[in-house]
């Protein structure tokens, strides 16, 4: 049994489609980072990091429970884990890897940024870090709809963790401004991917959580997002 931390994040969702594409028995643990579940002491000997996902593997290495923290890793461990989903011959392997570290270093990253400049930011603050980001992620998009221009999946031929990072991230892409039909690449590996089973069955978990997001306090904002009193600059 696999123990699951989440709320709803993508870097959450890319998980929770992981553990229902190989079939792995899991139990979820909410943690409602918008109020500040996530630096209570019982979570931080889990993620000193403080930050979902997380998973507690009891069938872990040597059969003993194995903690792992971070969506990248814990994606690379359950590919590991199951042998699913991560190609074994070595160049097929480092093509997935690579699209997997562009969905960890540039599109995370940079959506999150997005997303937090878009919803989250004080009015009027924003226009030059709203401008930035609007155009990084329109670059990205672009280098994803080229590279599925030549093969259908990121990682090469055949559906691997690279997608199931990405594709999360490009749920919100009418609201990000980037449009399936002058994108028909993306639109035809996010359409295949948003229709398999696994996926459709982690987004109806994802759709059923319910968060205090809407109702967080501009003190529980702050300290998520560590600005005011709670600012370290």
């Amino acid at each position: 049994m696999i123990d699951l931390y989440a709320l709803t994040s993508p870097n959450v969702q890319k998980i929770y489609i992981m553990l229902e594409e190989c079939g792995l028995p899991y139990k979820e643990h909410f943690v409602d980072v918008w109020k500040g579940e996530q630096y209570k002491p019982e979570f931080a000997k889990i993620n000193p990091n403080n930050k979902i996902p997380a998973i507690v593997d009891h069938d872990g290495p040597g059969g003993k429970p194995y903690t792992v923290i971070e969506s990248g890793a814990i994606l690379l461990y359950l590919a590991e884990k199951t042998g699913k989903f991560l190609p074994k011959d070595p160049a097929k392997k480092y093509d997935v890897l690579q699209w997997l570290m562009i969905q960890l270093t540039g599109v995370g990253p940079m959506f999150g940024q997005w997303t937090h400049f878009k919803l989250f930011a004080p009015k009027g603050s924003g226009d030059y870090s709203m401008g930035r980001y609007t155009s990084e992620i329109k670059r990205l998009y672009e280098v994803l709809e080229t590279r599925l221009g030549k093969v259908p999946y990121l990682g090469g031929q055949e559906y691997s963790i690279a997608d199931m990072a990405t594709f999360p991230w490009t749920r919100n892409h009418d609201a990000q401004g980037v449009k399936w039909e002058d994108n028909p690449n993306l639109a035809r590996w996010f359409n295949a991917i948003n229709e398999r089973p696994a996926v459709k069955a982690a987004i109806a978990k994802i759709t059923a959580i319910k968060s205090n997001r809407e109702t967080a306090s501009d003190d529980d904002k702050d300290r998520f997002f560590n600005r005011g009193r709670y600012a370290r600059a």
